[in-house]
């Protein structure tokens, strides 16, 4: 069983998303919650799991929020659901805990793997959040904005056009027309980028682009 809190200032969408998630057999919700402040103060005989955190528009207080959540249930793993909003907001609540990231457009399915994906051990971002991280390692990129670790100069000039197309939505089909390249050397080519990185999936990529400040905030 997975045990979850809610938390959002909209008390409707905070039952809403518990309602739904108690549609799952495997979660349980401990708890909904309008401030954090209160969710911090309560007891539980149970392990909280996951933490959702419902946000129409992010605040340094929910920042704060998000930091405190972490000091208090240290085993707990973080999922905002929040419009998606620009660059900086987002990776400084990465940053300070969030482990998860859904816009406000995600459906139930997306709700459920990232809650699953959390609770095993890994990060969960929505594909348009995915989209933005990416878009900005591939400009830090192509503007010389390279990390202490210097594998990113392994890359070839193909393959960073390869990256920059990737982190602009582009499909495989998209990108090898593009290119004027065949799929499958598109396949090869995005794999050879994460082995030259040493990653292995684009949440990887994220992870190390604010892990080597990549992104200047």
């Amino acid at each position: 069983m997975i045990n979850v809190v809610v938390i959002g200032t909209h008390h409707l969408q905070a039952e809403s998303i518990a309602m739904l998630i108690e549609s799952n057999d495997d979660f349980k919700v401990l708890g909904i919650y309008s401030r954090t402040n209160d969710f911090l103060h309560q007891s539980y005989s149970e392990p909280v799991h996951i933490v959702i955190k419902n946000i129409h528009k992010i605040t340094n207080d929910d920042i704060s929020d998000v930091e405190a959540i972490q000091q208090v249930h240290l085993k707990a793993k973080i999922l905002i659901i929040s419009y998606a909003e620009n660059e900086e907001t987002i990776f400084n609540i990465i940053k300070v805990g969030a482990k998860g990231f859904l816009s406000h457009d995600a459906t139930s399915q997306d709700l459920f793997e990232a809650i699953y994906s959390l609770r095993n051990g890994y990060d969960y971002f929505s594909k348009c959040i995915t989209n933005i991280l990416l878009n900005r390692y591939v400009s830090s990129i192509q503007k010389n904005e390279k990390p202490e670790n210097e594998e990113v100069e392994k890359l070839s000039s193909r393959e960073i056009e390869i990256l920059s197309l990737w982190g602009s939505s582009y499909t495989n089909p998209e990108i090898a027309d593009t290119l004027h390249i065949s799929i499958r050397t598109v396949e090869t080519h995005k794999t050879h980028i994460m082995q030259k990185l040493n990653l292995k999936t684009q949440v990887d990529l994220i992870k190390y682009a604010i892990k080597n400040n990549i992104i200047d905030l």
